[in-house]
């Protein structure tokens, strides 16, 4: 008798790599590095500034299993004055990625909900031209029922290429409760657009973690910054916890593995999720940085807001890359922290 499984992703930790903060590049600063996307080559992150939205087009050197060097190419701002959209709404810009066959540039954007300014789901061309904004399902499009800055976080192409993903950090006012120290039940929504369509046609929940750490001050807060379809309906999706009175390791990070199973609930035409009975995506933790964080900066994991596939390891096996946000140092010392982890299977 033959007993097959599945067999498991697992993520093996390779390198990191600092940036100096606050490198001056094309009259604008590297710092904000909010979301990430590898396409024909080249990576594209968006910076998180909305004062002058833009993003940066970099070459990573990857050599045996290590970050060389991340040398920018390109800075585009989004400022196309043939259109009133840029001006109309807020940017406050958390993801990106490219499309290879079109090379339209897709951007998730939290709006300002304190400014009644909605979130945004909108594509430009490579030049930052704005070319066109997305429908929003009903239940993404009434401010009164988002948080301030706990909209829409993450973004991932579809593998099959036939639409994108995009995530919230934190549930909506009529979903659940935010995350805290005791448990909660803390979904956030995922939403699938078409490509063809241009519309939301299927939206699943995903429970955020409860923090894992006693509160010292008053920020306590645990969210979805990052989500990457790796194969179909899987997900490596990053949720960070950040607390003030911490210091510099007042962030937890954590990546997990989730799955779209054919009885996780489709949640696209439910109102609220507070008094509905749902499967939600079933998820599996693949990494705590708290586990290598002796082999980074100070043992600093930072603010990762980004994920997204490296090139082919010599091995032959997936890289992955993630980056950090270091609020252009706002709040303090932080790092443009970039890591590289290995995809194997067993």
């Amino acid at each position: 008798m033959s007993c097959t499984s599945e067999k498991k992703t697992k993520l093996n930790f390779l390198d990191e790599f600092v940036l100096a903060d606050s490198i001056s590049f094309q009259n604008t600063i590297i710092g904000g590095l909010s979301g990430v996307d590898y396409a024909n080559g080249a990576y594209y992150f968006v910076v998180d500034d909305a004062r002058n939205p833009r993003f940066v087009k970099a070459e990573i050197k990857i050599n045996k299993n290590k970050i060389d060097a991340v040398n920018f190419k390109n800075v585009v701002l989004l400022n196309d004055s043939t259109t009133a959209f840029y001006k109309e709404n807020a940017l406050d810009l958390e993801s990106i990625f490219v499309d290879e066959t079109t090379d339209e540039v897709h951007f998730v954007s939290e709006g300002s909900i304190y400014k009644d300014k909605s979130p945004t789901i909108f594509k430009t061309d490579i030049n930052g031209k704005f070319i066109e904004a997305y429908e929003l399902p009903k239940s993404l499009s009434e401010n009164k029922n988002i948080k301030h800055n706990a909209v829409f976080e993450g973004s991932s192409k579809s593998i099959d290429g036939k639409g994108f993903w995009v995530a919230m950090e934190g549930p909506l006012k009529t979903d659940g409760e935010d995350p805290t120290f005791t448990k909660k039940s803390s979904p956030i929504r995922i939403t699938y657009f078409d490509k063809i369509s241009k519309k939301p046609i299927k939206q699943f929940a995903y429970q955020l973690e409860h923090i894992t750490k006693p509160s010292k001050g008053d920020i306590n807060l645990n969210g979805l910054t990052s989500i990457l379809e790796y194969k179909e309906n899987h997900f490596f999706i990053i949720e960070r916890t950040y607390q003030s009175g911490y210091g510099s390791h007042g962030n937890i990070v954590r990546i997990f593995d989730a799955v779209i199973k054919k009885e996780t609930t489709n949640v696209l035409n439910m109102d609220s999720l507070k008094e509905a009975a749902f499967i939600p995506l079933e998820k599996r933790l693949l990494l705590n940085f708290e586990e290598v964080d002796s082999k980074l900066t100070d043992s600093i994991i930072d603010n990762i807001e980004g994920i997204t596939f490296g090139p082919k390891l010599a091995n032959g096996n997936q890289s992955l890359l993630l980056v950090a946000d270091d609020n252009f140092q706002v709040y303090g010392k932080q790092l443009n922290q970039f890591i590289l982890f290995e995809i194997t299977q067993e």
